[in-house]
């Protein structure tokens, strides 16, 4: 008997030592119903033996349920056999009924039949549950097996259907091997064999045309990308536009790490898309109003989760992006709730940027000498990041426009930023740069290019500014317009290709309720870096260091002191590409000098009259250290990058050629030049030549100290 009437009841003293439960509502098995069929059956024919019933009326009432039976049977749609086994038990124990009424129930054939019968029922019964339920199993898998012929025929016609497409728009004709349906049903992703000499990008390049034919909604495209080798590509076909909706930074504050992805947003196919920073740097742009302050704090958000990540943050409009990570957890402590920020340093002004950068390069130099040991018993050559040792992340707002700069101070910032970009990847610090647009003033450095493989662009629609070729090199098919809602836009990053994607809306009580919930997250400084970093580092939240954030009329000085070569009255022209000239002697000094030459002039070869040039008709300063190929940002620009290419060279260098070429798209700089730059810095040590004529190659200084 079943033992499992009480199991949901708590058991009490009157339980316990009780015996067996009886569970009276539930159901007969085959040693149970074979049971009750012959216990009654022998029990009515005591009773009628000795009550001298009637015979008939035991196989009238067996009759009757073999009817009954039959009845519920074909209204459940029960087997033949089992409708008959079960009747024929009926007729059975009523025939044995009647005969026991006519001869008695207590005679050994009496009970000898009615044990053969007993077993005889739950024979019967036992094979027809088996073989119910392997009929219940089959029509289930059939029900399986149809929906999945009828999902196979639906994949087969959109199989069928984007095929023809393909042909008709690309000119290309594929076989589709699969259609795979987003878990999200936002759309579907076809796996597409491509005929012979073909690559995927000439189906990328038609990715507007094959959208407008199939008449997807605005925000979706059909994007082809690589696929499982170069012979097939997976094209993803978006049907509903989740890039219109406003959708709230997820309420999951859980720790995350650096080394498994910061989640920045999502794809259109709904599915988080994750930022890989242990190696790369990051670059985000997007005009005004096009989402990029909350980008920032979705970025910021995620390094506050993130238990081996540090966040310095520079931003010299007030320091408006770091601040709301700041003031909660001040005013908290004010209130006697101690809590971490949710940023580890915050720079607003020129001076407290030029500090914060100057501590991140000394802390990158000193990790590479004092975890030398560790690394080596790690085998690897990047330091390992944990909550031990936490990777550095320099955030710095509208960065590209610092190094885009023209103004001197500025400069000098731009060149901290890029040592940091140059010589820190493996040391673990890092930076993430924002800018108001992807132009040739931002993306013209090559280490930003290089480094900078995180990539986001928010659009919001506008057209202005936003070179999407630039941005994406080698990506095709990207148009503006594909994303014109704020906070949308398109991210690549070396695991994940460019495509469209949208972050998330953080609310300002998101921000509070971050900063509360990370508080003990956060890693401290390891001890060795701390070292490097000193007062600096230590006081960064000392109150003369933080006043002008708890103080709204305390406004941060914008720029350093000047120097004392800065604050003393000059005396003629102060040109940038002559300030490592000595300085000019007075000018009567020169005069004098300048009176005693054409006197010997005169004396030697007789005197002429020259005739004077008015100042009003010079065209201009023509001077050589500011010549054609140097007087332009853009040509300083061309000459940084031209050294970076001999940089990234390594040990074989480059030769003129190969820089020529490389930089005549972005910059147009010819050979003369090129040669020019060349022979200047073979002059002063900064590459060395190596090879004559045509085989000549130039490798910079710092790899020949390797070798």
């Amino acid at each position: 008997m079943s033992t499992t009437a009480k199991q949901n009841k708590p058991a009490t003293k009157a339980d316990a030592g009780s015996g067996p439960v009886w569970d009276w509502a539930a159901g007969h098995g085959p040693v149970t119903g074979a049971l009750s069929a012959t216990t009654g059956a022998f029990a009515v024919a005591t009773l009628g033996a000795a009550t001298h019933m009637p015979p008939g009326w035991a196989l009238m009432v067996g009759a009757t349920g073999a009817l009954g039976h039959t009845a519920a049977g074909l209204r459940m749609r029960n087997a033949g056999r089992t409708i008959a086994a079960r009747a024929a038990s009926w007729l059975v124990g009523a025939g044995w009924t009647t005969w026991a009424l006519t001869h008695g129930p207590l005679t050994w054939a009496a009970l000898g039949s009615l044990a053969t019968i007993g077993v005889g029922i739950g024979t019967a019964t036992r094979s027809t549950t088996l073989y119910e339920e392997a009929r219940e199993d089959e029509a289930l898998a059939a029900e399986q097996r149809q929906i999945a012929a009828e999902l196979s025929a639906g994949r087969r016609e959109v199989a069928a259907e984007w095929a023809e497409r393909i042909q008709r728009v690309c000119g290309i004709g594929v076989r589709i091997l699969a259609v795979e349906t987003w878990p999200a049903g936002t759309g579907f992703t076809l796996d597409a064999e491509l005929p012979g000499g073909v690559t995927y990008d000439k189906i990328a390049a038609h990715a507007a045309g094959l959208s407008a034919d199939a008449h997807l909604p605005h925000g979706c495209t059909a994007t082809a990308g690589i696929g499982i080798h170069q012979g097939r590509t997976l094209i993803d076909v978006g049907t509903v536009n989740v890039l219109e909706r406003e959708t709230t930074y997820p309420a999951d504050y859980g720790p995350l790490s650096l080394l498994t992805g910061i989640p920045w947003g999502y794809r259109t196919n709904a599915e988080e898309v994750c930022a890989y920073l242990r190696e790369q740097c990051a670059l985000a742009v997007g005009p005004t109003g096009s989402g990029k302050t909350n980008l920032v704090h979705v970025i910021l958000a995620g390094f506050a989760r993130a238990t081996d990540v540090l966040t310095w943050v520079i931003d010299l409009n007030a320091g408006s992006a770091g601040l709301p990570w700041v003031l909660p957890a001040l005013e908290n402590s004010e209130h006697g709730t101690p809590t971490q920020p949710g940023i580890d340093w915050l720079a607003s002004t020129y001076e407290e940027a030029t500090l914060m950068l100057d501590t991140a390069l000394a802390v990158a130099r000193h990790r590479k000498t004092v975890y030398q040991g560790l690394m080596r018993q790690h085998n690897t050559d990047l330091l390992p990041i944990s909550p031990a040792i936490p990777q550095i992340e320099l955030v710095i707002d509208e960065g590209a426009e610092i190094l885009a700069s023209t103004d001197r101070s500025v400069k000098k910032l731009a060149e901290r930023i890029l040592e940091v970009i140059r010589i820190a990847r493996a040391m673990g610090v890092r930076t993430v740069m924002t800018a108001l647009g992807a132009t040739g003033g931002v993306l013209g450095n090559l280490l930003i290019r290089r480094e900078a493989k995180v990539r986001v662009a928010l659009t919001g629609g506008e057209l202005e500014g936003m070179d999407l070729g630039k941005m994406f090199p080698g990506t095709r098919g990207m148009r503006t317009e594909q994303a014109p809602y704020k906070g949308s836009g398109f991210m690549g990053t070396p695991e994940s290709p460019a495509g469209l994607f949208k972050t998330w809306q953080i609310l300002p009580n998101q921000i509070g309720e971050i900063v509360a919930a990370t508080s003990n997250r956060h890693p401290a400084l390891d001890e060795p870096s701390a070292t490097a970093a000193g007062a600096a580092y230590a006081e960064r939240w000392d109150a003369d260091r933080i006043a002008w954030m708890r103080d709204p009329h305390h406004l941060p000085e914008q720029r350093a002191t000047p120097s004392a070569a800065e604050t003393e009255p000059q005396r003629g022209l102060n040109l940038r590409a002559l300030r490592d000239q000595p300085a000019e002697k007075h000018s009567g000094e020169a005069d004098e000098l300048v009176s005693q030459f054409r006197a010997q002039l005169d004396e030697q070869f007789g005197t002429t009259e020259e005739p004077a040039r008015p100042h009003a008709d010079r065209p201009g300063l023509n001077l050589r250290a500011l010549r054609e190929d140097n007087n332009t940002q853009e040509q300083q620009n061309a000459r940084s990058a031209a050294l970076a290419l001999i940089l990234a060279a390594g040990p074989d260098g480059t030769g003129a050629s190969a820089m020529e070429r490389a930089l005549a798209d972005d910059y147009g700089t010819r050979r003369p030049v090129i040669q020019r730059w060349l022979k200047e810095w073979s002059e002063t040590g900064e590459i060395v030549r190596v090879g004559e004529g045509s085989k000549a190659r130039y490798v910079h200084h710092q790899h020949t100290r390797e070798q």
